[in-house]
């Protein structure tokens, strides 16, 4: 199983801690160091500044989300920082949720998300093979461009730079069964929000049957320390807004994943406390159980007991939001 660092997307400001902490996991010999965004940060920026000061660890976005840009636009990121750096870059995209897309992007979100995703994809693969000018006719995504208010003289076009990578790794986040298993249809890897491990089912049947050499690229907490209730309280903060507040009542997938997951009745009143402007009761609601289970933390041996569990599933890459370089180490040394 590979390591990752997943430092996120930006807070109030930039983090000053983010350059050490990728330059440590490279030294330290982790296989990659993720980016991310929500409506604040972009996911590539950061990673770039980070390439330029790294030389071997690979580059994701955990998410690049895919209202944000056309998949022209993402397709000439990806290749321009995959020049850039050598080859490192992980292209991890994301569809977000009808609050962000149509709230912060003023985009309406896909009738059919999962033929929006295919679309992207497709396009996002022609550019990076270049193998002929792009073009398709998609519900979503047509290029050219030929709806009435164009002016019809749009013609496909191939990328004047040459992909360094024709086969550059395109990864999806899926939380839904069917999602997932287009996913894995399509897409060169997964990056599941919420793993328990040993529990692989709750994503659907398609996760039993993975192809060779797909990456399961799997994000969770991990700190070192000798109070689990206390080092549990970031994770639950966590939880507490994904599943409170980034979404509507009525449409959240992460609070629906909560829910597969078991934990329906307090899903639902996690998202009651935090959108009646009770954050910090929703936090709380979060029950330890399911912290616990998806994260990593506590004591060195209990970290090393429970990490057995991600090895033995189908989990290739664990993407570690470890918040010190103590953390770090120790998660290497366990992994060696």
């Amino acid at each position: 199983m590979r390591l990752g660092l997943a430092l996120g997307y930006w807070g109030r400001g930039p983090s000053a801690e983010h350059v050490p902490l990728a330059r440590e996991a490279e030294r330290l010999g982790y296989d990659s160091v993720w980016t991310a965004e929500s409506w604040g940060s972009d996911v590539f920026t950061p990673l770039t500044w980070i390439a330029a000061q790294t030389s071997r660890i690979k580059l994701g976005t955990a998410v690049a989300q895919m209202a944000a840009r056309s998949p022209t636009t993402t397709a000439m990121h990806a290749l321009t920082l995959d020049h850039l750096s050598g080859g490192r870059v992980l292209l991890g995209l994301g569809l977000s949720g009808p609050q962000v897309v149509e709230g912060w992007y003023g985009r309406p979100f896909p009738k059919s998300p999962l033929t929006a995703t295919r679309e992207y994809v497709d396009v996002v693969r022609q550019v990076l093979r270049r193998e002929a000018p792009v073009a398709l006719d998609g519900r979503f995504h047509s290029l050219p461009h030929r709806g009435p208010d164009g002016t019809g003289l749009g013609k496909p076009l191939k990328p004047i730079t040459h992909p360094l990578r024709p086969d550059l790794p395109v990864l999806l986040g899926a939380e839904g069964p069917k999602n997932v298993a287009q996913t894995i249809r399509i897409a060169d890897g997964w990056l599941p929000l919420y793993w328990a491990p040993g529990r692989p089912e709750i994503y659907g049947p398609a996760v039993s049957d993975l192809p060779e050499g797909f990456r399961v690229a799997a994000l969770a907490q991990v700190r070192v320390c000798d109070d689990v209730a206390a080092g549990l309280l970031p994770v639950k903060a966590m939880l507490g807004f994904y599943i409170g507040g980034m979404g509507h009542a009525a449409r959240n997938f992460h609070a629906d994943l909560m829910a597969r997951m078991g934990y329906e009745e307090e899903a639902r009143r996690i998202q009651e406390l935090f959108l009646s402007g009770r954050r910090e009761e929703a936090v709380l609601a979060v029950p330890d159980a399911f912290a616990d289970e998806i994260s990593l933390v506590g004591p060195r041996a209990r970290i090393a007991e429970r990490l057995a569990a991600w090895r033995a599933d189908p989990v290739t890459d664990l993407l570690a939001l470890a918040p010190d370089p103590h953390t770090l180490r120790v998660l290497a040394e366990l992994n060696s």
